[in-house]
């Protein structure tokens, strides 16, 4: 009985490998590269699908910041002022983007409800934010 031996190669490193196995080390597939490709493809469209909102979400984050920032400026204002000069007033146009107005009520004797509300509108839809104090006399 004859035992026939696989043909081998001997590497560099001296490592025997049967020439059956050199042909499937020789590097990818037509099909491998194309569902690597498809699975990077997806995952940037998911990532500039996803900075694209967090873009605009900062946008809107910036511009509630102001806003936050000038009705507190106006809070401040109306209440550093003598009681009797604490009266309503407004619209008035901030930066050419905002509209800050503000509103005096006197719910009980010898206190003034102030209420400064800013408004702007941003991608089609109107923003608010409102203020609300009690100052006494």
């Amino acid at each position: 009985m004859t035992i026939m031996s696989v043909p081998q190669e001997v590497h560099q490193t001296g490592v025997v490998k049967p020439l059956s196995r050199l042909f499937f080390d020789r590097g990818f597939t037509l099909i491998e590269i194309m569902i690597a490709l498809f699975l990077i493809v997806t995952a940037l469209l998911g990532l500039m699908s996803t900075t694209t909102m967090v873009i605009k979400a900062n946008s809107l984050s910036k511009m509630m910041t102001t806003a936050t920032t000038l009705a507190q400026d106006r809070m401040e204002e109306l209440k550093n002022r003598s009681f009797a000069n604490i009266v309503s007033g407004g619209p008035e146009t901030v930066d050419t983007v905002y509209a800050r107005e503000w509103v005096v009520t006197s719910p009980i004797a010898n206190t003034k409800m102030i209420v400064v509300t800013v408004t702007w509108s941003w991608q089609g839809s109107n923003h608010n934010v409102t203020l609300n104090s009690l100052v006494g006399s």
